[in-house]
């Protein structure tokens, strides 16, 4: 029986392939500026914040009234 020759050199060269396509579409990308990144941030803090606010409330209201229901 022959041996295999080792995967090595095409495993090596197919990852330094993909990094370098990597690299290459990243250079493409359309990187956001500070100003909407301070929107972004400041809506999804308000999101959050409605959310578990109106978590809180059902919560609340649900424990009211099975406590109401079970005594």
């Amino acid at each position: 029986m022959a041996k295999e020759p080792a995967r090595s050199i095409p495993r090596l060269t197919a990852w330094l392939t993909f990094f370098r396509e990597a690299k290459a579409e990243l250079k493409k990308v359309t990187w956001p500026g500070k100003t909407q990144i301070w929107y972004s941030t400041l809506i999804v803090i308000a999101f959050t914040l409605c959310v578990s606010l109106y978590l809180g409330v059902v919560d609340f209201l649900l424990t009211w009234v099975f406590s109401t229901i079970l005594g």
